[in-house]
C-alpha cells in the first residue's frame, strides 16, 4: 500500500531549490585551476567550441555551446551518436572540443573521444573527476566533484546538470570579460532585438550620398576643402583625381596638424595635405561591418568610412553618427 506523501508542493519546491543552492555555492569551492586552463585554452582557439553530451548532460551541453555563441565564443552542439556519423568532419584542429558529462563515462562520449584526439583540437571536458574514464583521456578538466541530486532516489539529474549550466555560464562569461567585450557588441550576437534589427542594414541604407558627401580634387587649395568640411560638418572630406577616383582624404585633424606647424595653410594644395588610402567600404557591406572598421582601426578608431564602388569612385560617406542614429530610422536611398 502506497502511502501519501502529505508535503505540499511548496515545500518540495522550496527543498529542491535550497538543495541545487546550496551545491552551487560548494561547486564555486571546488572550482580548481582546470576552469582557469580550459578559459585560457578556449581564448586560443582560433576556430569554434564544439560542446557535445548525451541525455540531460547534453541538453545541457546545447544551452552552453548557445551561450558561448551569443557572448562572442563561436560555438555549436554535436550530439555524439551523429558525430560518428559524418558531423564529426565539422571538427578541425584549430577548434576546441567540450565534453559534458556528469559521472565521465558514458560510452558514447568515451567511444568518441578517440576519434576526436586523431583530429588535433583542444580536449575540455566538464565532470566529476579527473579520474573518471573521460577525465583521464582530456587535456584539460573543469572537476564539479560528487554533487547530490535534488530528487528523492538521487538518480534524475536535477543539482548535476544545474551546476553544469552554472560552470558553462561562468566560462561563458569568464571568456566574454578576458576578451573585453563591450555592450555595443552585442548587436553582433544578437540580431533578434533592436540593436540587431539596426545592424542588419546595410551602408547604402543610412549613408550620406549626392550633394551631402564633401568632395575636393587634389589640385583644389586648402581654403577649399575647409569650406567643404564646414559646409558638408562631417570633419571631412574626400579627395578624388582628375578621373574621379579616391586618393585619400582631409580631415579637421589634419588642418589642425598643419596649423600647429605655423604654415600656410590657405597656400597648400590639397594633394599635398591630404592622407592617402583611406577606409572604404562598399554600400551592400553590413553596418555592423562598417562599424567594427571604425572601431578596429590602426592606429585608432576613426569615425567615418568612404563608400565607393567598384572603381574606387566615391558614391557615399558613412559616418559614425550616422550608424548611432539608424536605430530610430533609416536614411531613405535618394
Amino acid at each position: 500500500m502506497k502511502v501519501k506523501d502529505v508535503t505540499s508542493a511548496l515545500e518540495i519546491a522550496k527543498e529542491v531549490i535550497s538543495k541545487e543552492g546550496l551545491a552551487l555555492l560548494s561547486l564555486s569551492e571546488k572550482l580548481g585551476p582546470g576552469f582557469a586552463e580550459a578559459v585560457d585554452g578556449i581564448l586560443k582557439t582560433r576556430g569554434r567550441v564544439i560542446v557535445s553530451g548525451v541525455g540531460k548532460s547534453g541538453i545541457a551541453a546545447s544551452k552552453i555551446a548557445a551561450t558561448f555563441t551569443s557572448t562572442g565564443t563561436p560555438s555549436f552542439f554535436i550530439h555524439p551518436v551523429e558525430a560518428v556519423h559524418g558531423d564529426l568532419g565539422l571538427v578541425t584542429s584549430e577548434d576546441s572540443v567540450l565534453f559534458v558529462s556528469k559521472s565521465g563515462e558514458s560510452d558514447e562520449l568515451c567511444e568518441l573521444l578517440p576519434v576526436v584526439k586523431r583530429l588535433g583540437p583542444l580536449i575540455i571536458s566538464i565532470t566529476e573527476s579527473r579520474k573518471s574514464s573521460l577525465g583521464r583521456e582530456c587535456d584539460i578538466v573543469i572537476e564539479t566533484g560528487r554533487l547530490e541530486e535534488a530528487c528523492p532516489f538521487d538518480l534524475v539529474p536535477t543539482t548535476s546538470t544545474t551546476a553544469v549550466l552554472a560552470v558553462g555560464d561562468a566560462l561563458a562569461i569568464a571568456l566574454l570579460r578576458k576578451r573585453g567585450l563591450k555592450k555595443e557588441d552585442f548587436a553582433f550576437f544578437h540580431p533578434g532585438g533592436a540593436i540587431g534589427r539596426t545592424m542588419r542594414l546595410r551602408v547604402g541604407d543610412i549613408m550620406r550620398r549626392g550633394d551631402e558627401v564633401p568632395i575636393v580634387s587634389e589640385d583644389e587649395t586648402m581654403k577649399g576643402a575647409i569650406l567643404e568640411i564646414m559646409k558638408k560638418r562631417l570633419g571631412v572630406t574626400t579627395v578624388v583625381n582628375r578621373e574621379g577616383k579616391l586618393t585619400g582624404i582631409v580631415t579637421d585633424g589634419d588642418i589642425k596638424r598643419i596649423l600647429v606647424r605655423n604654415e600656410d595653410i590657405m597656400k597648400l594644395r590639397v594633394g599635398d595635405v591630404k592622407t592617402p588610402g583611406p577606409r572604404t567600404i562598399q554600400e551592400d557591406e553590413l553596418v555592423a561591418t562598417a562599424v567594427r572598421l571604425m572601431e578596429e582601426n590602426t592606429p585608432g578608431p576613426i569615425t567615418s568610412l568612404v563608400v565607393v564602388d567598384e572603381h574606387m569612385v566615391p558614391v557615399g560617406l558613412l559616418h559614425m553618427h550616422d550608424c548611432l542614429r539608424a536605430g530610430q530610422a533609416a536614411r531613405p536611398n535618394r
